[in-house]
């Protein structure tokens, strides 16, 4: 099957309560912050999953609550989703129909660049690299499906 767990349909597969932990990592400053939480992906009245993510930054030390939320919409092929921002602006599609996607979401002058990869049905991850005059980061995420 090699590295990659191919997902027939990306919105029934990430249904459900997923724990979080991501690295963030500023490679200009050399900073480092860490988050823990969970992710809680819910039927959206209408169709589409609204993602809610919780859970603890912690960044240069100092640890703080953070939260986001982001809408899973059916994309424009079957299987495929439709992500966006929770006030409905666009931010990536997301096709994982062979294991691994790469998203790209321009920012201001910054490029947002993700790749998503699952592992097998219960562990995905995205690594988002961030370039541009404002910022120069690496988020890496992992997702373990809870029981």
């Amino acid at each position: 099957m090699g590295e990659y767990w191919p997902v027939a349909d990306v919105l029934a597969h990430l249904a459900g309560r997923w724990r979080v932990e991501r690295s963030v990592r500023d490679l200009a400053g050399r900073a480092e912050g860490w988050f823990e939480g969970a992710t809680v992906f819910r039927p959206l009245d209408g169709g589409g999953l609204l993602h809610e993510e919780s859970g603890t930054f912690t960044w240069q030390g100092v640890a703080r609550p953070a939260e986001r939320t982001l809408r899973f919409l059916p994309g424009s092929r079957p299987g495929t989703a439709d992500v966006r921002f929770a006030d409905g602006r666009p931010f990536h599609d997301l096709d994982l129909t062979s294991g691994r996607y790469v998203a790209d979401h321009p920012c201001a002058a910054d490029l947002y660049r993700g790749e998503f990869t699952v592992r097998d049905a219960d562990r995905w991850r995205t690594v988002w690299r961030v370039g541009g005059p404002a910022k120069n980061l690496v988020l890496t995420t992992g997702y373990v499906r809870e029981a």
